[in-house]
């Protein structure tokens, strides 16, 4: 590595670091809303109990998403963002399993 990429690197972590602190605003951010999971699993077509079922997650997981209490999480939050794009390939996708 060269030495102006390691300084550019090194200023780079001291900046993330007063960011961190509070200490200076961060250059850009980025902000997701929340999933509408209700509107998502009615595009669908589904029952809260059979669109649990298909997708792997409690009845309770999905009263508190579809409450705004939790927001979906890692594969569960891909899935719902993928339903939200294209509900035919996402209902297409489950019912083959």
């Amino acid at each position: 590595m060269g030495k102006e990429l390691f300084n550019q690197l090194l200023e780079s972590v001291k900046e993330a670091g007063k960011i961190n602190k509070g200490l200076k605003a961060p250059s850009r951010k980025f902000s997701y809303s929340p999933l509408d999971v209700k509107a998502i699993r009615n595009k669908l077509h589904y029952s809260q109990a059979k669109f649990t079922m298909l997708i792997g997650v409690s009845p309770r997981t999905m009263q508190n998403w579809e409450q705004g209490r939790r927001q979906p999480a890692g594969p569960a939050q891909v899935l719902l963002r993928v339903a939200s794009i294209n509900p035919k390939a996402v209902q297409k996708a489950l019912m083959m399993g």
